[in-house]
């Protein structure tokens, strides 16, 4: 069995936790844990982990995504808008645990 190449795998592969969850009734957070210094080195200087990036994944504009590099614990903070403040009605994920779905396909 060979290891794919870092540079080829998702980010599902390359983290060891990605999640989501509500910073507040209006924003969410995406946390993304990398496994080791190679995959966080690799994901934190990515084009398609940039805010643009995800914001288009996300259909936001830019300036509506915050990116937080944290290198002391390989990780990386997404803070971004809630589509529908949590517990309103047409929330479909009232504790915001489910909004991580869309990064996890991403090649960085």
């Amino acid at each position: 069995m060979t290891m794919t190449e870092p540079s080829r795998q998702s980010l599902a592969e390359l983290a060891q936790v990605i999640r989501s969850k509500n910073a507040g009734p209006t924003q969410l957070t995406i946390d993304v844990f990398l496994r080791d210094a190679q995959a966080y080195a690799l994901a934190a200087r990515s084009p398609a982990l940039s805010c643009a990036a995800v914001a288009a994944r996300y259909g936001l504009a830019e300036h509506q995504v915050q990116r937080h590099l944290l290198a002391g614990i390989q990780a990386i903070k997404y803070v971004l808008p809630r589509a529908v403040v949590a517990g309103s009605p047409g929330d479909g994920d009232v504790y915001g645990a489910q909004q991580h779905g869309p990064m996890l396909d991403i090649v960085p």
